[in-house]
């Protein structure tokens, strides 16, 4: 491919993996939204703290996890943390649910009254 193409190939590239990063997250539905975010306040919450600013487990407020990559959020939440008490919860969720929570966390997790469908 000449030079002249490949910043154009490079950014449709990218554009691509955002759209699909976007289409993912939007599959969660209403009612989905709301059982996540009443599933991170009350399981998640017991260890970060029900208003997720530290426990046990560090904050996971939007301050807190300002400089976090979404991917690196999506697959801890996921996978877990190998040597530390973070489980991975992949037996409750799907990776579209994992990337919603890591999003949300990254907006300010919302409260359960604000998701209801």
């Amino acid at each position: 491919m000449p030079p002249t193409r490949r910043p154009l190939a490079r950014a449709a590239a990218l554009g691509l993996i955002a759209l699909a990063s976007a289409v993912a997250a939007q599959d969660v539905s209403p009612e989905r939204a709301q059982q996540l975010v009443r599933m991170v306040r009350q399981d998640c919450g017991s260890c970060h703290g029900m208003r997720l600013s530290g426990g046990l487990g560090p904050a996971i407020t939007r301050e807190a996890l300002a400089d976090k990559p979404l991917d690196s959020m999506a697959a801890t939440i996921y996978n877990g943390r190998p040597g530390t008490p973070m489980p991975g919860w992949r037996t409750m969720l799907s990776e579209a649910d994992a990337r919603w929570i890591a999003e949300r966390l990254a907006q300010g997790f919302p409260d359960e009254q604000k998701v209801r469908p």
